[in-house]
C-alpha cells in the first residue's frame, strides 16, 4: 500500500471518523490484522475557523499548502483533505505536495452518478453551500443539479455544524431540524437525494432516518482514498 497523508483536525471530531473508516476499509480489503499506512497533519481548528469567518482564504491556502509539503516530506505518497470546505484550495494543495490528491467532490460525484440521483440536497457549511468550487464539481461529475438550501435553512444548517457538531455535541433537536429541512426540500423542490457535504453531518443523521439516497462524504472519501493507495 502507498502511504496516505491526511490534512485533518477540521474538526478533529470528523477526523477521528476518518481514521476509523480508513482502517476499517483496509481491514476489509486485506484482512483482519491489516491497517492503513497513514500520516496525519492535525490542524488547530480554532484559528482556521476564525480565518474562514473573516474570509481570509489566501492565508488558509498558505496553511494548507504548508501541511501538504510537510506530509510529502514525511513520506506521503497521496494526500486527502479530511473536510469538504477546505477543498476550496485543493488545486493549490496538490501542487504544493506534488503527489496525487483524492478529491472529495469527485468521489461524491461518482457515488451520486452511480445511484442515479439527479437533484441532491447539499447540507454543508455556508462556505461550501454558497461558493461554487464544490457544487460545480459535483454537478459536472454526476450530471445532476445540486440543490442548496435557502435562508433561513442555510444559516441553521451552518450554525448547527459550527456550534455543535465540530464540538462533538449531538442533539436530538438538531437532528429533527435537519430531518425537517430534508422533508421540506423533498416536498417543495423535489430532491431525490441528500449530500452530507460537511464531514460532521454523518455524526448527526444517517440513511436509516431518510427515505432518499444519502451520500456520507466522509465514508465515500475514505473509500476512494483506500482504492487509490491499495496495491494493484
Amino acid at each position: 500500500m502507498k502511504r496516505l497523508g491526511i490534512i485533518g483536525g477540521m474538526s478533529w471530531e470528523s477526523t477521528a471518523v476518518y481514521y476509523r473508516y480508513l482502517n476499517q476499509q483496509v481491514k476489509d480489503a486485506k484482512g483482519p490484522l491489516n491497517s492503513a499506512p497513514l500520516l496525519l497533519w492535525n490542524m488547530d481548528f480554532a484559528p482556521i475557523a476564525q480565518l474562514q469567518a473573516e474570509g481570509e482564504w489566501d492565508d488558509l491556502s498558505d496553511l494548507m499548502c504548508e501541511a501538504a509539503r510537510s506530509l510529502k516530506a514525511g513520506g506521503a505518497e497521496a494526500i486527502i483533505i479530511a473536510t469538504n470546505t477546505m477543498h476550496l484550495m485543493a488545486d493549490a494543495v496538490q501542487a504544493a505536495a506534488d503527489v496525487p490528491l483524492v478529491h472529495i467532490a469527485d468521489a461524491t460525484a461518482g457515488a451520486v452518478r452511480g445511484a442515479g440521483v439527479k437533484r441532491p440536497l447539499l447540507l454543508a457549511t455556508r462556505f461550501t453551500m454558497e461558493k461554487d468550487f464544490y457544487r460545480d464539481r459535483v454537478e459536472h461529475g454526476a450530471a445532476c443539479e445540486v440543490v442548496v438550501p435557502e435562508e433561513p435553512h442555510r444559516t441553521t444548517v451552518h450554525n448547527i455544524i459550527y456550534n455543535e457538531l465540530v464540538q462533538g455535541e449531538i442533539k436530538a433537536a438538531s437532528r429533527e431540524t435537519y430531518l425537517n429541512i430534508i422533508k421540506y426540500y423533498q416536498r417543495e423542490r423535489g430532491i431525490d437525494g441528500v449530500i452530507f457535504g460537511c464531514t460532521e453531518v454523518g455524526m448527526l443523521i444517517n440513511q436509516s432516518q431518510i427515505d432518499v439516497p444519502c451520500f456520507d462524504t466522509s465514508a465515500i472519501h475514505c473509500e476512494a482514498a483506500i482504492a487509490a493507495i491499495l496495491d494493484n
